[in-house]
């Protein structure tokens, strides 16, 4: 069986090349690509593998643009680093993926379920869901929120938006210069509505942008303590459950 990592991070990349070998040894990894760019260019000169595993988002593009070439494929294995909330998504599609970093009894169990499989165009990977799980990540996010000043009302871009704080029931949207204006949503709802990869959901109470991240310190109990700007004066902790991916989302 001959199959193709693309992955934009050499040491995921080469992680998962070791894993798969560990658990499939019959299993060759013909290439391993780096970007949109290269997928396109390689998929054009060689012949298709038997799978693909497939990063979701990578540093010049989507891995569907590279899909999207391709008059046809082979069964693919996601993987990515999104919360848990896009997650959601696969599991209803029925979708195989794997979340980074990929933990091995998944790995195995994502290898198993496709050697089930005689017929590679199984249903999971019909293009109406393939569709959805694109729409999934190419979703518009909300770009601007409406706050009462006063007896009127001011536009507020998300890029001004430091942080989103619960207090008392209520609501709280902190600007990068300091202002606090309430809204009406609860953190449930604003980790839906904003962008992943610019906002991050630490624990209940707190939901930060990156640009609001100034420091980072270890916390007990494994969580981590984080400083931000503007100034917060409750702690704002990193929950234990939460701290994985709220490194991964800070690529440390």
């Amino acid at each position: 069986m001959k199959a193709v990592i693309v992955e934009d991070e050499s040491i995921a990349s080469r992680r998962l090349a070791q894993l798969i070998g560990e658990l499939a040894p019959d299993v060759e990894i013909v290439a391993q690509l780096i970007s949109v760019e290269n997928g396109i260019q390689w998929f054009k000169k060689n012949e298709l593998p038997d799978l693909i595993f497939l990063d979701i988002q990578l540093n010049d593009g989507y891995g569907f643009d590279i899909l999207d070439t391709l008059k046809d494929h082979p069964p693919i294995i996601f993987t990515t680093a999104y919360n848990e909330y896009a997650l959601r998504g696969f599991k209803y599609n029925g979708l195989d993926y794997l979340l980074k970093p990929i933990d091995k009894k998944d790995l195995k169990s994502a290898l198993e379920k496709y050697r089930k499989s005689n017929d590679k165009q199984i249903d999971f990977w019909e293009q109406g869901k393939m569709n959805q799980i694109k729409q999934l990540f190419n979703k518009e996010y909300k770009h601007r929120f409406m706050v009462k000043v006063g007896n009127h009302f001011k536009s507020l871009n998300v890029d001004d938006i430091a942080y989103f704080k619960s207090n008392e029931g209520l609501i709280f949207l902190h600007v990068h210069n300091g202002k606090t204006f309430p809204v009406e949503y609860t953190i449930d709802q604003l980790e839906k509505i904003l962008d992943p990869i610019q906002f991050f959901r630490i624990n209940r109470k707190f939901m930060v942008s990156v640009k609001a991240v100034v420091e980072i310190h270890s916390y007990f109990n494994s969580r981590l303590l984080l400083k931000l700007d503007p100034k917060e004066n409750d702690q704002v902790i990193v929950s234990r459950e939460r701290c994985s991916n709220f490194k991964r989302w800070l690529d440390l």
